[in-house]
């Protein structure tokens, strides 16, 4: 939670000058230098990022750490804290600390801020996009306003959008090429209801539980596997305990850099400006690093002994015909109107 450090200097000064005012037997004028606008403050503030330091979500946090450091003069300081060490290792419970205002700002999928509204889920729809042209095409234009609207009513400020990127699928018990080698398999999904329903359409055991877990239970055979873009399963190490990786990009993940809206709607309009320019500086810079980085984390996870599988045009279909019903479920709980933004119609 931002901390406040009191200018005592200042305070006392403002109260001499306000104290001679009134004595004066002059009109009262606007004591010069108080305008309207709040005196520039100095923060501590607290960011929570889901994954580990080695992610591309915490190199950009670094980055808005650094660059707010040297723009103030060390007047607002961002301390950071990897692998949700704020909420526990819980996701949902970060976010719900970033719109009541007990965490600063937050790096977080879209996925979990499906828990405070279900409408965020529409970004990660089944087969939603085909490439990251549609993702960019989408989110630099009506999409992207509209999810910043609906962050805002949650007491969210969106600085920028980042990517996780396209989920792939990995397991530890066989090459999965079609609907029917998914069948039956234990995979681990985050805890919102698309993916529970999605995931039960294909045939499988979808198990719900937040991501500090998954490697131990992927090493211990608790579940058989789990989906996620490439850079948390690299970062993750999860090629340590998982034998094989579809990649079917079948749903996308966007990235959250999130700040309490109170907090923002507190600071001067020149702060405010501030973590705007920045924060969209940072959650760029981590989009085009996790673009830059994917395919050297592939190599290296191949290295590591990793079985990668492209399913074919044919093959895609199959999973895609199968996964339709979610589409006919959430389309009213999503919004048609936001689920045709988005498909850019």
């Amino acid at each position: 939670m931002f901390k406040k450090k009191f200018n005592f200097a200042a305070a006392i000064g403002l109260s001499t000058a306000l104290l001679l005012s009134a004595c004066s037997s002059e009109t009262t004028e606007p004591v010069s230098g108080t305008g309207s606008e709040p005196e520039a403050q100095e923060y501590d503030l607290k960011m929570s990022v889901t994954v580990s330091e080695s992610s591309t979500w915490y190199e950009a946090a670094e980055k808005l750490k650094t660059d707010l450091a040297e723009e103030t003069d060390g007047r607002i300081n961002l301390e950071l804290f990897a692998n949700e060490q704020l909420s526990g290792g819980d996701s949902g419970k970060a976010i719900e600390g970033l719109s009541k205002g007990t965490i600063d700002l937050t790096f977080n999928s879209t996925i979990i801020y499906s828990i405070l509204d279900a409408r965020f889920g529409v970004a990660s729809a089944p087969f939603m996009f085909k490439n990251l042209d549609e993702v960019d095409a989408v989110f630099n234009a009506e999409g992207g306003e509209m999810f910043k609207e609906i962050l805002a009513e949650k007491g969210v400020q969106s600085l920028g959008f980042g990517q996780n990127g396209f989920r792939q699928l990995t397991n530890s018990v066989r090459e999965v090429k079609s609907p029917e080698d998914i069948k039956g398999l234990k995979i681990r999904i985050p805890g919102i209801t698309m993916y529970t329903d999605l995931y039960r359409e294909l045939g499988t055991d979808p198990q719900t539980m937040t991501f500090s877990e998954v490697f131990t239970s992927l090493q211990q055979g608790t579940i058989d596997g789990q989906e996620n873009p490439i850079d948390v399963i690299y970062s993750a190490k999860l090629q340590e305990v998982q034998d094989y990786i579809t990649m079917w990009n079948y749903s996308y993940d966007p990235l959250v850099l999130g700040m309490n809206k109170e907090l923002y709607d507190s600071m001067s309009k020149e702060d405010q400006e501030l973590f705007d320019r920045l924060g969209k500086e940072a959650a760029q810079f981590q989009l085009e690093l996790a673009r830059e980085k994917e395919g050297e984390q592939i190599e290296e996870l191949k290295a590591a002994g990793m079985q990668f599988y492209t399913p074919t045009d044919a093959e895609l279909a199959q999973f895609n015909e199968a996964v339709q019903p979610v589409y006919s479920k959430y389309t009213d709980i999503w919004g048609a109107e936001l689920l045709n933004a988005f498909k850019g119609e």
